[in-house]
């Protein structure tokens, strides 16, 4: 959630002129971000190889992060930021669908299937969690939900979409953004520290972060700070997660409809609202999974194209941290902060045991 400032005359009302002028200086500061964030990570090495200390490879995804963080959380985001600043969850969309050319269809089957089931009973454990927890702290019905939704999904976009299946409020909305997204930022920095203390794999840690980590920008960031292979794993199980959002918003809809506290659904609706719930880029990540698949794509393409999808990550891991406002958790109370943060142990726990178990099984990666 950005900082926010009041909007002066002049310059702002210029730029909106132009609708896509207004766009650019917000993205050339998620360009400068990121750009600092690579610069930060390579001096840090020159410094403990001309020092002969040995300082931590901090990689420049938390680097941009941090930076970010830090602009939104003192001076604040200026306005004429903001347009450019909030594309970084298109950014996001461009780079998950170009990873899709790292992937064979053989590898979506196996990986996702596998995950699959991981998700449904990640799933189940993390909407029981919530559930049982807001009441336990005596949250709003469907404060609950929405907290539910966001922990078992993926995160802001599914509170979004919650929002308004079940007739929520800005308040109960507002809350649950502000946890999710304070905790999000609590596994980003926790979450890797403790992959290298358990020594997991780069393949264990993506599907750990992907079956966890609630918001997509934070999942994939996670993932890219663990490395190159954790953050591939994590994208593909994020994504096999996301397609559920529909499924899970229309049940709890239906709750709520059965009360008298939302619209109802007809029975003919239901495919439609599973469609306009679906998140679309999904499908874009893996057509160009089937592409890579039947040899449309040179390696050359495929090397352009991850690299285009890296750039495309970058932006997003600036903007995460230029749209992370840890004020919003003070002014959200601390009920909903401890139901998740409470919710994200137990998940975090329950999802660590199935990925070490199917690993086991499955001998994946």
């Amino acid at each position: 959630m950005t900082a926010v400032t009041a909007d002066p005359p002049g310059r702002v009302e210029r730029f909106a002129a132009i609708p896509v002028l207004r766009y650019v200086p917000g993205v050339l500061l998620l360009v400068a971000i990121g750009l600092a964030g690579k610069w930060a990570q390579a001096e840090l090495k020159v410094v403990a190889a001309s020092t002969h200390t040995h300082l931590p490879d901090v990689e420049y995804v938390l680097w941009a992060i941090v930076i970010g963080l830090v602009i939104a959380n003192t001076a604040g985001l200026h306005p004429i930021f903001r347009p450019g600043v909030g594309t970084y969850e298109f950014w996001l969309k461009v780079g998950i669908v170009l990873l899709g050319a790292r992937f064979v269809l053989g590898d979506l089957a196996k990986v996702g299937g596998v995950s699959l089931g991981l998700i449904l009973i990640d799933g189940t454990v993390a909407v029981a969690t919530v559930l049982l927890l807001s009441r336990l702290f005596g949250l709003k019905g469907k404060l609950g939900s929405l907290l539910a939704i966001g922990t078992a999904i993926c995160g802001v976009s599914a509170i979004i979409a919650g929002k308004g299946a079940i007739d929520a409020d800005d308040e109960e909305s507002g809350y649950s953004i502000a946890a999710i997204l304070t905790l999000g930022a609590v596994a980003l920095f926790s979450f890797p520290a403790i992959g290298h203390g358990l020594d997991l794999s780069q393949h264990e840690f993506g599907l750990w972060a992907g079956l966890a980590v609630d918001n997509t920008a934070e999942t994939t960031a996670t993932g890219a700070i663990y490395g190159a292979e954790a953050q591939n794993v994590a994208v593909l199980v994020k994504s096999t997660r996301n397609a559920l959002i529909g499924f899970v918003v229309l049940g709890f809809a239906l709750y709520w409809a059965s009360r008298g506290q939302a619209a109802t659904i007809a029975k003919g609706s239901r495919a439609r609202f599973l469609w306009e719930k679906f998140p679309k880029f999904v499908l874009g990540f893996i057509a160009v999974s089937a592409l890579a698949t039947w040899g449309v794509f040179t390696k050359a393409d495929i090397t352009s194209l991850g690299n285009v999808s890296k750039w495309a990550f970058l932006l997003t891991f600036a903007g995460v941290g230029l749209n992370t406002d840890l004020r919003a958790f003070a002014r959200s109370g601390w009920r909903p902060f401890i139901v998740g943060a409470l919710s994200l142990a137990v998940v975090a726990v329950t999802s660590l045991l199935l990925v070490l178990g199917a690993t086991a099984v499955f001998e994946l990666g």
